[in-house]
């Protein structure tokens, strides 16, 4: 469990620096199509927009009850895993995959990248590739850096592996111990394209999920996949 985080700010996804030459569809395997199950929410009105939802520090002992509340919503969402939760726990990532989720990188043990070497940086990106890779994850096309904290090193980094590097526009706060009701009102604030950052072990974020499937749906907006080629959300490919 984290217990601090960086405040957001509001960093522009794949910036100008990052050189990704691999931008094409999901981060899920092909064979991962949406399930039956995660279909709209009834009563949903046509999408006007899409935003990304997103959960960190994954996989973990919460995240099938996340992955169930997602799926019932008719939700899809980003999960930014630790690579180290991932190895640890490849039925889990393999679970997300089949629940229609994307799969991204948020490092291999969530360190303050900015205050590593770019030998460092390069393991805790390169080892959590992998990690995903062998849990049966697909390959990530997206990374958080943990904490958001970033700069140029980490950002080349990144782009070496293809990655696009995703911050965020909203921070629910649940890290911090928001209400359900704050993190649902963090959610309502997202307009056409921007994502909100959420965690996937909070209890008060797992009891917002259906709340902010009707709040996205009371406002003609859509859960999509984070595009790679922009760091926004568009409509799922």
């Amino acid at each position: 469990m984290r217990t601090r985080r960086v405040p957001a700010v509001l960093v522009t996804a794949a910036a100008a620096a990052l050189t990704v030459t691999t931008v094409t569809g999901s981060t899920a395997p092909a064979r991962a199509a949406v399930p039956a199950q995660a279909s709209a929410p009834v009563g949903a009105a046509a999408c006007s927009g899409y935003v990304g939802l997103t959960f960190d520090d994954g996989p973990s002992g919460t995240t099938t009850k996340l992955l169930d509340a997602l799926r019932q919503s008719g939700l899809r969402a980003t999960m930014f895993n630790q690579g180290q939760n991932a190895a640890a726990n490849p039925s889990l990532v393999r679970a997300q995959v089949a629940a229609g989720m994307w799969v991204a990188n948020h490092s291999y043990t969530h360190p303050h990248l900015t205050g590593l070497s770019q030998a460092q940086i390069d393991s805790e990106i390169s080892r959590t590739q992998q990690a995903i890779v062998n849990a049966g994850g697909g390959t990530p096309k997206l990374f958080r850096p943990p904490y958001g904290e970033t700069d140029a090193t980490v950002k080349s980094v990144a782009a070496r592996y293809g990655l696009t590097e995703v911050i965020w526009h909203v921070d629910s706060q649940d890290w911090n111990g928001a209400s359900t009701d704050a993190i649902v009102q963090s959610v309502a604030r997202l307009t056409d394209g921007q994502v909100v950052l959420m965690h996937d072990w909070p209890a008060n974020t797992l009891a917002a999920v259906p709340r902010i499937a009707r709040t996205l749906a009371s406002r003609g907006l859509c859960a999509g996949m984070i595009s790679p080629r922009s760091g926004r959300a568009v409509a799922p490919s």
